[in-house]
């Protein structure tokens, strides 16, 4: 298939850091079908923010319909088939991604790019699971045609952020995850041990996270009082801002360090063994990965050491 198709669906539903890294790709679809009409097939979560991206005609959101739902399924199916799409790149390469194929007719349907059986133009690295995330769906979209991958620009959010006037310089911090995989944050403590020694090198440490750590963070500003904690007052966008007027992050292996690193500021991620950098680690200029099997082990002195000079 060539630029002159006109309908493009792109399917990307999350989650967050799997949306920053994808945003190289949906750039290089955009670039590749200049004048095509593009509509993302997304979640709720993400639809205000990408819209802010420019790159896409039309976002839809996708409820994500059971099997047993049969009403919403239905509602999805004809959603899917009026839009007469040409060609579909499924960044997802989901079980329930790769299902929405069989919602277009047989004999009529749209090229499709992605891991679903029968599809017209399959990702056929049977190691594709070993790979990081991008350069997997690089891969998937080079068996597609589409080989011009650019560097990913958020400048677009970082515009759209707001100012939080914080202290210059600071140091964001990102102690949360999912609060089923504890294993997967460093210890509150730790961090709060950090924000202290952060504040006696000049540098005021500034705490991003939601609701579902507001223990944590209460432990680090109990710790730490000088700390700025802006959980639960950030959006997307926002993230992006802060990245980019940031001196350093630090944080756990979850989505706003991802986005946080894309921009251009220096990161160290920490991994313990439920996780692998290989195939998840954020991208951005300047990231420097530290992983133990348990994060209650990595030491204070094993973080600052990865820190820029002065902090």
């Amino acid at each position: 298939m060539t630029n002159r198709a006109q309908n493009i669906l792109v399917i990307k539903h999350g989650a967050f850091g799997d949306v920053v890294l994808a945003q190289a790709l949906f750039q290089a679809i955009r670039a590749h079908h200049p004048a095509a009409r593009i509509t993302l097939l997304t979640t709720a979560l993400f639809k205000p923010f990408l819209e802010k991206s420019g790159l896409f005609d039309d976002i839809w959101v996708d409820d994500k319909p059971k099997l047993w739902q049969v009403r919403r399924l239905l509602a999805l199916k004809r959603k899917l088939r009026s839009g007469n799409f040409d060609r579909v790149y499924d960044l997802q390469t989901s079980s329930r991604s790769s299902s929405y194929l069989k919602l277009f007719p047989a004999g009529r349907r749209p090229e499709w790019s992605g891991v679903a059986p029968g599809c017209s133009h399959p990702h056929r690295n049977p190691n594709r699971g070993r790979l990081h995330t991008v350069e997997r769906q690089s891969e998937q979209l080079a068996q597609a045609g589409i080989t011009d991958m650019p560097p990913a620009d958020f400048s677009w959010a970082i515009k759209a952020a707001r100012d939080f006037a914080l202290p210059v310089p600071y140091a964001l911090l990102v102690p949360g995850g999912s609060a089923h995989r504890p294993e997967k944050r460093w210890p509150a403590a730790s961090y709060g041990a950090l924000a202290g020694h952060l504040v006696s090198q000049g540098v005021t440490p500034v705490l991003i996270g939601g609701k579902a750590e507001a223990d944590v963070l209460a432990e680090i500003c109990g710790i730490c009082p000088e700390a700025i904690d802006l959980s639960s007052k950030t959006s997307l966008e926002d993230l992006a801002g802060l990245g980019a007027g940031a001196a350093l992050a630090v944080g756990n292996d979850t989505g706003p360090l991802h986005m946080i690193a894309a921009v251009g500021c220096p990161v160290t991620v920490l991994f313990s063994r439920a996780s692998d950098p290989s195939r998840a680690r954020p991208r951005g200029q300047a990231v420097t990965v530290l992983q133990r099997d348990d994060l209650a082990s990595l030491s204070l002195d094993a973080v600052i050491a990865t820190l820029p000079s002065g902090a």
